[in-house]
């Protein structure tokens, strides 16, 4: 780089012979006095050494020597002032290279090293050369440093110490020298060029900025040192750094043509710290919609607090994604213990979702798992209010009124959105989260739209893999992830650890897999679809004890299960949330589809069951559900039946069941294969009038012979005198002690086989 060849600055001052009119016996400036006509300056026209050159005699302190022409400084441009000297007579001088440097309007630009190296003339008729590089920006070798606000500069030389002294001076050469400070054949900008000092201390944003600016589709280079940036940067161009950057925590680095982790660790040198000012940056520029990892694995020493690390947003709901990489929880420490608090207050179901008079409130972590007697499972702290000492619950408590203590479970996690007010349209997509039994997964906003978790690892979580404390989870969408337990060793009813939980509607899981947790997943919501998942949760005790793979929290939940390979555990359909749990009004335990599943296990109890209903109040029925095209196996022993109703709390009223189709499933090693409508065969040898017709069991949930669809002889139905009978029978439903049998009262007494289609619903 040569700017007098490449764009035709001029640099070089005139040589003396041209008249001493331009040479200055002052500062240089306009106005001040020259050596034209000077008693102590004369042209020699011919030097021995020199040619022509100026003879000067030193008569002031400081005998100033200066160019009054504007020598231009450019930013990135270095200029080597050199001059050749050597005394004549008299007192031997010091010499050095001199400037002013000039800003704009004139102004003298203060507070920058206007001079170079003192050399001192050590005899007569020696010809020595002194020399001094002045540039924009600190960089080795530069003796004047003179950053952005020099716009040109008055250059010479001084002679220092005694006077007296006759020295000869050669014609002052200035020559650019900027390809002594650039790598070869690189299109490089280096911020140092615009002023940036780069020692930790200095704020080198306006050199940033400016070099940003210079760079028109080059590269920006940050050089070695630490670079502080005291304000939000935004850089338009491709940044290489050598060095690093250090930032207030609420002051942003935007690199948008160079958005992507690998960056942001080379410029903040620590990748847990660079992937916080990713994200920072994620929520902040218009330019990008994902942050791309490159692959990288992050060691996350501590929580990630993502709303901290965005502390000018409180909600967010444009399309943001993190891709590609890993975070693994590291360091066995404090930092990953979760925080367990104990405060006693009191619960209304008037006011189903709020804990009040609650002790030491400010204490309660938001985003604690919530645990007493009465409360259901996966309810959180949404909210709360420390002046009204009052905690807003994620879901209402289904027998808890009254004054208690209870336990509120901060877990920690790797990724935490729980600070966020709202967010929305966010995604993960293509990373692991390695917990490595230290750490949970993720976090969720307490409110929020569309988070979608896909093609994403979550091994080993220490405690959860993906919590939903509120409604940030409305619409969530978790597609093709792993689940991988840490407790693959625990016996099933030994294990805590859940793989996730949602509380609003519209959730949709699809093609996952889960391996051996407590539950796979916990869903609050309505209009939830659970499609091809496979999750597994055995282990190998005989007759042993399974839990539920799948629960759903709510009675009318217009849920689709399809598709899914349920593997030693099971469903269950329960109304824990509700805060008057005892049937009242509405639906009831309504629209739900099971259809086309795998449901295996093995060396489980008999009185095992696959899809299991747990009502918590009186009064409750089925209505609306099918099951349908599944397929039921049990290895290694067999299974009494594959549906039942856990009656711990509350049995279903069985005789309200509406609209249950139990139909077209497969059976293996299941004593009762249950179906509604249920076909049944009865044969009757002796020739009777009333016919009692035993469900045997097979309607489902224990189900009542409410119905009889038809009723279809065998063959010919035979009266006492042995001759063919064509009547009709009178249909007497609901007989027998448990409500399940089907009388057939004939006109006279026959004898035959029939087949029946019984319905346990209307």
């Amino acid at each position: 780089m040569n700017k007098a060849i490449t764009d035709g600055v001029q640099f070089m001052p005139p040589a003396f012979k041209e008249g001493l009119d331009v040479w200055s016996s002052g500062d240089g400036t306009p106005g001040s006095d020259t050596y034209a006509g000077a008693v102590n300056a004369a042209l020699v026209p011919a030097d021995q050494d020199f040619g022509g050159c100026l003879e000067l005699q030193k008569t002031a302190a400081v005998q100033k020597l200066r160019y009054m022409g504007e020598t231009p400084i450019l930013p990135g441009c270095y200029l080597r002032i050199r001059a050749r000297v050597k005394a004549v007579s008299g007192n031997l001088p010091n010499v050095r290279i001199a400037g002013w440097a000039g800003g704009a309007g004139g102004v003298h630009v203060t507070g920058v090293v206007e001079t170079g190296p003192s050399v001192t003339l050590q005899s007569y008729g020696e010809v020595v050369e002194v020399s001094a590089i002045v540039g924009s920006g600190s960089r080795g070798g530069v003796d004047m440093v003179w950053g952005t606000q020099a716009l040109y500069g008055h250059f010479g030389l001084d002679l220092t110490g005694p006077n007296g002294g006759v020295v000869r001076v050669d014609d002052i050469v200035i020559e650019d020298i900027t390809s002594a400070f650039l790598r070869d054949m690189l299109s490089l900008v280096d911020v140092r060029d615009y002023g940036a000092v780069g020692d930790g201390v200095t704020d080198d944003s306006a050199a940033f900025l400016a070099a940003d600016a210079a760079a028109a589709g080059r590269r920006v280079l940050v050089p070695a040192g630490v670079h502080y940036l005291a304000q939000t940067v935004s850089m338009a161009s491709e940044v290489v750094f050598e060095g690093t950057v250090a930032m207030p925590d609420d002051a942003m680095l935007l690199l948008t043509r160079s958005f992507d982790l690998p960056t942001y660790v080379a410029a903040f040198g620590s990748e847990e710290l660079a992937f916080r000012k990713a994200f920072q940056a994620l929520l902040n520029n218009s330019d990008h919609e994902s942050l791309d990892m490159g692959g990288l694995k992050v060691a996350v020493s501590a929580p990630i607090d993502m709303a901290a690390a965005v502390p000018n947003r409180d909600s967010y709901a444009t399309r943001r994604v993190i891709r590609n990489g890993q975070l693994e929880a590291v360091g066995a420490s404090a930092a990953w213990d979760p925080v367990v608090v104990t405060s006693q207050a009191t619960y209304s179901a008037a006011a189903p979702r709020r804990l009040t008079n609650v002790v030491n409130v400010a204490n309660i972590p938001v985003g604690a798992l919530v645990e007493g007697s009465g409360v259901g499972r996966e309810i959180y702290v949404k909210a709360r209010n420390v002046g009204a000492q009052e905690v807003t619950l994620s879901a209402p408590l289904y027998d808890a009124e009254g004054t208690q203590v209870f336990t509120f479970r901060d877990f920690r996690y790797l990724l935490d959105f729980s600070g966020f007010g709202k967010l929305s349209k966010f995604v993960i997509s293509d990373v692991e989260f390695q917990c490595n039994g230290l750490s949970s997964g993720i976090r969720l906003a307490p409110s929020g739209i569309a988070f979608q978790l896909r093609d994403c690892f979550v091994s080993r979580p220490r405690d959860r893999g993906v919590t939903s404390i509120g409604t940030g989870c409305q619409g969530m969408l978790i597609d093709r992830c792993q689940f991988l337990s840490n407790e693959d060793q625990a016996n099933a009813p030994d294990r805590v650890t859940i793989a996730l939980n949602a509380n609003a509607n519209d959730v949709k899981l699809r093609n996952n897999r889960a391996t051996k947790f407590r539950h796979f997943a916990v869903l609050g919501g309505a209009n939830s679809v659970v499609l091809g998942n496979h999750f597994f949760q055995g282990d190998s005790v005989a007759n042993g004890v399974r839990t539920a793979g799948l629960i759903i929290t709510a009675t009318y939940t217009s849920t689709t299960i399809t598709g899914n390979y349920i593997d030693n555990c099971f469903i269950e359909w329960t109304n824990e949330r509700d805060a008057t749990p005892d049937f009242v009004t509405g639906y009831s335990f309504s629209a739900m589809t099971i259809s086309d599943n795998i449901f295996l296990s093995g060396d489980v109890a008999p009185w095992f069951s696959y899809i299991v209903v747990k009502p918590h109040g009186t009064g409750h029925f089925l209505n609306g559900v099918t099951v349908s095209g599944n397929k039921f196996r049990s290895i290694n022993g067999a299974i009494d039946r594959v549906e039942r109703v856990d009656t711990s709390f509350a049995a279903l009223d069985i005789g309200r069941s509406k609209n249950v189709f139990f139909t077209g499933n497969s059976y293996h090693a299941v004593s009762y294969q249950v179906e509604n409508p249920l076909r049944v065969r009865h044969k009757v040898s002796t020739p009777v009038t009333s016919w009692t017709v035993d469900v045997n069991g097979e309607l489902p949930f224990g189900g009542e012979a409410r119905g009889v669809d038809g009723i279809v002889a065998l063959g010919a139905l035979r009266n006492g005198a042995n001759l063919r009978s064509f009547a009709t029978p009178q249909v007497d439903l609901q007989q027998g002690p448990n409500r399940d049998q089907v009388t057939l009262v004939w006109p006279e007494p026959v004898k035959g086989e029939v087949a029946l289609s019984v319905r346990m619903d209307t």
